[in-house]
């Protein structure tokens, strides 16, 4: 089943668990959780759930252990939800991609920072020369 139905349920199944976690779960180990990608396989019976969690190491790893847990319960309200034969099986991933943005942007930010540093040191080291050139030039006179 290839074509626009898979990416069409991803992106509804997308909206959909985002809702029932922010409005349904009441577990307390789910943080600030943050729905920011699913993936359908193309016979429609697996969803990967890609969900960005602000915390520590632990809370991550507390948060997606509790919506693994909970994939029977997400599932079941998201059936109600979606109008379709089967529901898919539901797999949470953490998504780091908004960590390793940060970090790309710490270190361009970084290396700007050396560069203009050592154009700086550059432009202090060529103006000095020309100070000196310029007072033998005038001694020559």
């Amino acid at each position: 089943m290839t074509g626009r139905r898979p990416e069409r349920i991803s992106e509804q199944i997308k909206e959909e668990v985002s809702l029932i976690i922010a409005g349904e779960m009441s577990d307390p180990r789910v943080g600030f959780v943050t729905v920011t990608n699913a993936k359908v396989s193309p016979d429609l019976r697996h969803a990967k759930i890609y969900v960005s969690i602000l915390g520590s190491e632990e809370e991550v790893a507390q948060s997606l252990q509790a919506l693994n847990r909970a994939s029977g319960f997400i599932r079941y309200q998201l059936g109600a939800a979606l109008r379709i034969r089967r529901t898919p099986e539901l797999h949470f991933a953490f998504d780091d991609t908004l960590r390793t943005a940060a970090r790309i942007e710490e270190i361009l930010t970084e290396e700007g920072e050396k560069v203009r540093q050592r154009e700086q040191e550059a432009e202090a080291e060529g103006t000095g020369e020309n100070e000196v050139e310029l007072a033998e030039s005038r001694g020559h006179e």
